[in-house]
């Protein structure tokens, strides 16, 4: 296939980042069969996959990669303008689907196109949340057109495996399809993006599975037929145990039977059991609202409506936040000084004045702060009792709040249900099972970063110390190394 390389403008707006020869070679040999065989390219851009066979029809939104695709593959039908509309209305049916579908995060994908990509996948039995990026009902109405018996072959992004809006894709994927198979590719397919890929295969349109097969692959090789599968997972498992996600079955039998033996084991909880953990507050103007102790003191603003904040992970020490520590940051002048005025009925002449300064009505300005009924109080500040990273690297954070700060929405806020936990979760948090809890509860972020949402950090298990002083760390440790690997973290 002679090769055209071109990208649009707008490329990440539209989710558009076209596909390596490698793969779009080999996802159509998986996909097609026969070379009278129909296929399907529902984000063609600019016609790699149609070029991999002649008897095709591709849809593309952008006028420009669309004209790339009518010059590239001139035996295929190229149809310009928005998949969802398009394919509510065709009678077109098709052997088999392939290609790289846009991968547009919510917030991007909405209005008419979301709309219209909601009635469709609705119609076909699957139900998205408002949440769901652009991929995923993209698959659902590309599958629709499929014949019976038909295929599917697609890159799909690696949240695949634990994405909640994944959840309902891969539920009617399994219920339309005999085999569906993720392969998991450790190396980036797409070495100048942040995020990972997989890719899907599907046969036998208009049967259904009981499991879903995943195979890993260190690296991605062109192949005529999909990989053999190293994992069969069943459904209900997928669904009850591992609370449908894939990203478990990326580690070996033993090291999952680990994590769920110490999970299961009498007297182990959830975070949610003994605390609760949610981000810390939204002030809608950082700059404005934290304050050095040399700005408070030149305004005079008094140290009663001031809480010292932790804006981010990296201000945490390693083990607990010391009055100390708290001094250190002033020494630093640091902007460490939380404008708190939520409970104040009457606002001190320094106050108003520093709010009506050129920095407080622009600050008011801003959405959140406009929204407020007082757009100076900042909600949700709270004094937890400990601080969870929010985002991490090599390993998560819990630090103790000797110093009773509070937090931004960077961390999460640790709040105990019952000061009697505290020794249970102090000993989990020194165990390397901690780690791994996080690793599998938690989710990968680009740049190699691990991410625990709210719903993650609350799942995060909370063994006894007589099970985790049983545990096998040498198998757990590489455990955590393993979904590192996964996740680029380097070691």
């Amino acid at each position: 296939m002679s090769r055209i390389d071109y990208q649009p403008a707008n490329a990440k707006l539209n989710g558009a980042y076209f596909t390596p020869d490698a793969v779009v070679r080999s996802l159509v040999s998986w996909a097609v069969q026969d070379e009278t065989d129909l296929m399907l390219d529902p984000s063609c851009g600019d016609g790699r996959f149609l070029a991999g066979h002649v008897n095709s029809v591709g849809v593309e939104q952008d006028p420009a990669s669309a004209s790339v695709a009518k010059a590239r593959a001139a035996g295929a039908l190229v149809h310009e303008g928005d998949f969802f509309r398009w394919a509510a209305n065709t009678e077109l049916r098709f052997d088999c689907a392939a290609g790289n579908p846009p991968f547009i995060r919510y917030q991007l994908f909405k209005g008419e196109t979301r709309a219209a990509a909601q009635a469709l996948c609705r119609r076909s039995g699957a139900q998205f949340s408002g949440l769901a990026s652009s991929w995923a009902p993209f698959l659902v109405a590309a599958g629709s057109l499929v014949k019976p018996g038909g295929r599917m072959a697609f890159v799909v992004p690696a949240e695949i495996g634990h994405a909640p809006y994944a959840a309902p894709l891969l539920e009617w994927l399994a219920s339309q399809f005999a085999h569906v198979q993720l392969i998991a590719v450790r190396d980036k397919l797409f070495p100048e993006l942040s995020e990972d890929c997989w890719l899907l295969y599907a046969e036998g349109r208009g049967e259904s599975t009981h499991h879903l097969s995943l195979t890993r692959l260190s690296n991605f090789s062109a192949s005529n037929a999909p990989p053999k599968v190293d994992v069969e997972v069943p459904l209900e498992e997928w669904r009850e145990t591992w609370n449908r996600r894939l990203r478990p079955f990326l580690l070996s039998p033993d090291q999952r039977q680990i994590y769920l033996d110490a999970t299961m084991a009498e007297g182990s909880r959830r975070l949610s059991d003994i605390a609760t953990a949610g981000i810390g507050y939204v002030s809608g103007a950082n700059n404005f609202f934290h304050l050095r102790p040399s700005e408070a003191k030149a305004w005079g603003i008094p140290r009663t409506v001031l809480t010292p904040a932790i804006r981010n992970a990296r201000s945490l020490p390693s083990a607990a936040l010391k009055v100390s520590d708290l001094r250190r940051m002033e020494r630093d002048d640091a902007p460490m000084l939380l404008l708190n005025l939520r409970n104040q009925d009457k606002l001190p002449a320094s106050v108003r004045r520093y709010l009506d300064s050129t920095a407080g009505k622009q600050a008011r300005t801003g959405f959140k702060c406009r929204n407020r009924a007082q757009w100076y109080a900042v909600p949700d500040v709270r004094i937890p009792d400990y601080f969870l990273a929010y985002m991490s690297g090599r390993s998560v954070a819990l630090v103790e709040n000797e110093a009773k700060a509070t937090c931004t929405n960077s961390l999460h806020a640790v709040t105990l249900h019952r000061e009697a936990d505290r020794p249970a979760l102090a000993a989990a948090h020194a165990s390397k099972f901690f780690q791994l809890s996080c690793e599998l509860e938690g989710h990968p972020l680009g740049g190699g970063m691990l991410k625990l949402e709210p719903r993650e950090a609350a799942r995060i298990v909370i063994p006894t110390p007589e099970r985790i002083a049983a545990l096998d760390d040498e198998l757990i440790g590489d455990a955590i190394s393993e979904l590192q690997r996964w996740r680029h973290y380097a070691d």
